[in-house]
């Protein structure tokens, strides 16, 4: 459901990507691992809309998402890809239910259908008690959870995560991943992972090891 060919890329003169290959088959679990400048990240954006390609191309769900005008892009992204980082980027104002909408509400979802989907997920995550609180009242193992439903909240092609767990401790970030692995069993949901937690990369379908800008 995803492919990615050829994919360059360089910030001035220094090459990050040098010919990265990488496909993903719907309902599958991958991570990416690599030394710090290896070019995870980089390959995560480019995959996710969020940077563009030097050269090659991404295929996702059959379209060749860089041919897209900006604003098909855009909607594209929102519709199809959800994304999950290491610090949970949940805006402090809005609840937990509400930080969960914003995406369905960017979508044109209606306030009814959205606030119904984002009670279903924080009853899926454990959360019904949280809903109305703001994310300083939330544990950091709740922030990552409400950015998780975040993300689901338009059922997703795919979940792109950027280190997920690089800022929990060791008992939040093995609940996290345990979570990953209930998502795909119960939403057949698939995930590209960059991460630098062994334990995480090890509970993959396929663990994809990257140096120097090449998959290796």
């Amino acid at each position: 459901m995803l492919v990615a060919k050829g994919i360059h890329k360089s910030y001035g003169k220094i090459p990050i990507l040098k010919g990265v290959d990488i496909h993903v088959s719907t309902g599958e679990i991958i991570t990416i691992v690599g030394a710090s400048g290896a070019g995870k990240s980089t390959l995560l954006h480019i995959m996710g809309t969020l940077d563009k390609p030097d050269a090659g191309m991404v295929l996702i769900n059959g379209t060749a998402v860089y041919d897209l005008s900006p604003k098909k892009l855009s909607a594209f992204r929102n519709q199809y890809i959800g994304f999950i980082f290491q610090f949970h980027h949940l805006l402090p104002e809005f609840t937990a239910l509400e930080n969960i909408c914003i995406p369905a509400f960017i979508a044109k979802r209606s306030k009814k259908e959205a606030t119904n989907n984002a009670t279903e997920l924080l009853e899926l995550l454990g959360l019904s008690h949280r809903a109305s609180h703001k994310p300083t009242e939330l544990s950091g193992g709740e922030q990552q959870r409400v950015a998780v439903a975040r993300a689901l909240i338009n059922s997703p092609s795919i979940i792109l995560a950027d280190e997920p767990s690089g800022n929990l401790d060791s008992s939040n970030a093995e609940s996290l991943h345990h979570l990953f692995l209930d998502l795909r069993t119960q939403l057949n949901q698939t995930f590209v992972i960059v991460t630098h937690n062994e334990d995480l990369a090890d509970m993959a379908d396929r663990k994809i090891i990257m140096k120097d800008g090449r998959i290796v």
